[in-house]
């Protein structure tokens, strides 16, 4: 399983809003965008657009990691992500998975901290298990260590869900958005821009076949009266 940026923060949205705010999920178009786009709790921040994020909806749902649903009541589609359930992940591994995708490598420190809104963790000890497990799945691991960044005490770990992250220079506080992404970014919105011209060629095309028909029963009607 391979996912590209715009996928890890999709999913990763998805399944801190399914934990956080549940009267809320699943989530629609707009609220995904928002979700995706905030401020806080992200890295790099992110400034998606609705035909990108379609786009990265797209590709998820052939991959079979995302699902729609739309009830009696639903005006609009509401998305909702499928890659706990793929994965089989227990709460704990939820967080901790659902983290690194929408911040990157963390040590156990970090997750401890920043997963507590997603499952409480008493101690490091338990994040350390978690990771653990993690990494030692029969099925493939979803996580591995990173070397130590110079000035830290514990290692950081990232997920294998894509690929592995470029090292940040020393002395930067943040990892700066990945080349990727923007790539990616840059994919879509021409994806979608081509998209769009085609919908609207589609459309001509309709109106040219109703007008041929139309023609058509004029002159079928002009040929009726000489026969």
């Amino acid at each position: 399983m391979q996912l590209n940026p715009l996928e890890a923060r999709i999913l990763g949205a998805l399944i801190e809003k399914a934990v956080t705010t549940p009267d809320y999920y699943p989530l629609t178009v707009n609220a995904l965008l928002a979700a995706c786009n905030q401020k806080n709790n992200r890295n790099p921040v992110m400034s998606l657009d609705e035909p990108t994020l379609s786009t990265g909806l797209y590709s998820l749902q052939e991959k079979r990691l995302l699902e729609f649903y739309s009830g009696a009541t639903a005006r609009v589609l509401k998305y909702r992500e499928r890659l706990t359930d793929e994965l089989g992940l227990a709460p704990d591994e939820r967080a901790v998975i659902c983290e690194l995708l929408l911040r990157g490598p963390q040590t156990p420190g970090e997750l401890r901290n920043r997963a507590a809104r997603l499952h409480p963790f008493e101690a490091i000890e338990e994040v350390q298990a978690t990771l653990a497990r993690l990494a030692a799945r029969e099925s493939g691991a979803l996580v591995t260590e990173l070397p130590r960044l110079p000035g830290q005490k514990e290692n950081r770990f990232t997920h294998l869900l894509g690929d592995l992250p470029a090292e940040p220079e020393a002395g930067s506080a943040e990892c700066p958005p990945p080349a990727a992404l923007a790539a990616v970014i840059e994919d879509a919105s021409r994806t979608a821009a081509l998209e769009e011209r085609l919908a609207q060629l589609e459309e001509q095309m309709a109106a040219l076949r109703e007008q041929l028909s139309v023609l058509q029963e004029h002159f079928d009607a002009f040929r009726a009266q000489f026969e």
